[in-house]
């Protein structure tokens, strides 16, 4: 069995919680900010989800700054902004036994517990 991973930025308090509420011993955790996520993991979640758009953080300050939230981006376009710009990737990301849960919704982090057993 690989061992679990979470995708998060160690400066966000909401990352933190979750990460404690899930209990970091069970976790390689992976600070985007350190170590960007590589175009492989991010195609791999991809896969799974159906989009880049869905793993994009629209809460970022720079997607408003950079007035993305104007234009019609493509999945490429999505894609390559998330590789360019680590608070562009959704967070946190939960892989656990091979399954990916994408951001701090309270569902979304229930799923996770329950995977967890």
């Amino acid at each position: 069995m690989s061992k679990n991973k979470i995708y998060h930025l160690s400066s966000c308090s909401t990352c933190q919680r979750i990460i404690k509420e899930l209990g970091e011993q069970h976790f390689d955790l992976v600070d985007i900010k350190q170590q960007h996520i590589t175009e492989e993991a991010l195609d791999a979640l991809k896969t799974e989800h159906g989009s880049y758009e869905g793993l994009f953080n629209k809460r970022a300050m720079k997607y408003r700054a950079m007035g993305l939230n104007n234009e019609t981006l493509s999945e490429k376009q999505w894609k390559e902004h998330i590789l360019a710009e680590y608070t562009f990737l959704k967070r946190p990301i939960v892989i656990i036994d091979g399954t990916s849960f994408v951001g701090n919704a309270k569902k979304t982090v229930e799923a996770a517990k329950a995977a967890l057993g």
